[in-house]
């Protein structure tokens, strides 16, 4: 099953796919399907970057679905816990940094973070990562755009 990539930045919804951890312990970036360089990241200079944009994405909230693909058949509950993480600092950044660690996310469960609406707090979907407790478990992640 191939799934589909959209590249729709300016929302109001934004589909980022199905994001899996293939090796617990190595995070995963919720944006490595639309930007797998992370060329459009704010912490990267863009002036001069080929396929960068001007402005980096910036939502309003962000959805994470704790489900994974079953043989092409729809969703299933992942095996374990999925880690939203934020991009480390220092430490590891992973699943053992308690500090970087944004939400735990039980199988099948849904979270949103999310700003209060018309809200100038935004989120910059760069910042965060998955971790996982097992292969091939992740997130169905969804950006919100305000």
């Amino acid at each position: 099953m191939t799934q589909s990539v959209e590249l729709d930045k300016q929302g109001p919804d934004w589909p980022l796919g199905f994001i899996k951890v293939v090796t617990p312990g190595t995070v995963v970036g919720i944006m490595s399907l639309v930007d797998p360089n992370s060329v459009n990241a704010p912490q990267k200079p863009t002036p001069g970057t080929a396929g960068a944009d001007e402005y980096t994405v910036q939502a309003q909230q962000i959805i994470f679905q704790g489900f994974t693909g079953a043989s092409g058949t729809g969703v299933v509950n992942n095996t374990g816990n999925v880690y939203i993480m934020r991009a480390k600092v220092q430490g590891n950044g992973d699943r053992t940094d308690y500090g970087a660690m944004v939400k735990v996310l039980s199988p099948g469960e849904t979270f949103f973070l999310a700003s209060a609406p018309l809200n100038r707090n935004v989120f910059n979907p760069y910042r965060y990562f998955l971790d996982a407790d097992n292969a091939n478990d992740g997130a169905i992640v969804t950006l919100i755009i305000q």
